[in-house]
């Protein structure tokens, strides 16, 4: 008896299939849980997404609108739109001095990402390599150095290259190179842009050592005291150990120097306005002397976004790796 009433209760009466309908209903409504839940994460993240895209995203598209308008002075204050398409870029780029400024903008970021990269290197192996207390003096003098604002720094910087009350003329007169007597450091365009990228790669060897640092530090010893027991010399060692954990590292901080560098404004135009005889005028000195010397947004606009395709080019196999890890993600 107990058997017969068993079977009742577990196979459903021929015609009927409450069970199955509610199965299906049950599975309709897991099936539109696991939706909502595999879109929740993106709904919550869709806000400060696009806060960050109005926030960053907007002030690019406004500068590309801009370019292909003509926007002095009267235009606006008078709130007037005019098209030009691309007349600012035909202006910009049919001027012999553009290609020449880019050139020496170009010229001039390499020379100071390659000094200032390979000097944070340096230091970064070197604090490796010495003894605590002289790590800590070396820290404590990088991060006076990196904490000193622009302004103070280019100044001292003109103090020591002074052509009269400069220091560097005083003590090369001293130690008998009497021809550094009154010496002028900017007299050309060479030397003045050699002084101030002599400044830049100063103020950017910190940041390079702080983080080449954290990076040399984090190779395990272990690798090094294999090399020691191969017999390997210290160019080896750092071909076979250290060269191969550093060079993301090393890929990543070159390529914000060069972002960095290649925008470098306000130590230039403290120095000589781009002078002698426009011989240090960068890119960033031209779109501020066509922006806001001449007034001619719509050109200044042209020019940054001439500059944002150039540093495109300049960090494009850096720029097609983070796109294809992005994509492998």
């Amino acid at each position: 008896m107990t058997a017969v009433n068993t079977t009742d209760s577990a196979v459903p009466a021929r015609g009927s299939s409450p069970a199955p309908r509610r199965a299906v209903k049950g599975g309709a409504r897991r099936r539109q849980g696991s939706a909502l839940d595999r879109a929740l994460p993106y709904l919550l993240l869709a806000p400060a997404v696009i806060a960050i895209l109005w926030l960053i995203g907007w002030p690019v598209l406004s500068v590309v609108i801009t370019s292909f308008r003509k926007l002095n002075l009267k235009e606006l204050t008078r709130g007037e739109v005019v098209w030009t398409g691309l007349d600012n870029y035909t202006l910009i780029l049919s001027e012999p001095t553009f290609w020449t400024i880019a050139l020496r903008t170009v010229l001039f970021t390499a020379a100071v990402v390659f000094v200032s990269v390979g000097a944070g290197l340096a230091i970064a192996l070197l604090m490796r390599q010495v003894s605590p207390v002289v790590r800590v003096v070396l820290q404590v003098a990088m991060l006076l150095a990196w904490a000193m604002p622009l302004l103070a720094a280019t100044t001292v910087y003109q103090w020591i290259f002074d052509q009269q009350y400069g220091i560097l003329n005083k003590t090369l007169v001293k130690i008998g190179l009497s021809g550094f007597e009154g010496y002028s450091w900017f007299t050309s365009g060479v030397s003045t842009m050699s002084v101030i990228g002599l400044l830049i790669v100063w103020q950017a060897i910190p940041f390079l050592a702080f983080s080449l640092y954290a990076g040399v530090i984090g190779i395990p010893r272990d690798q090094y005291e294999a090399a020691g027991i191969d017999g390997a010399s210290a160019w080896q060692t750092f071909r076979a150990v250290t060269w191969p954990e550093l060079r993301p590292l090393l890929l990543m901080v070159t390529f914000l120097s060069l972002l960095w560098d290649f925008k470098v404004f306000t130590q230039i135009w403290a120095f000589k306005k781009g002078g002698p005889d426009g011989g240090s005028t960068t890119l960033p000195v031209l779109q501020y002397l066509e922006g806001l010397a001449k007034s001619h947004f719509g050109v200044a606009a042209a020019v940054s976004v001439l500059m944002v395709a150039l540093l495109a080019l300049l960090t494009f196999q850096y720029l097609r790796r983070l796109i294809r890890q992005e994509g492998d993600l």
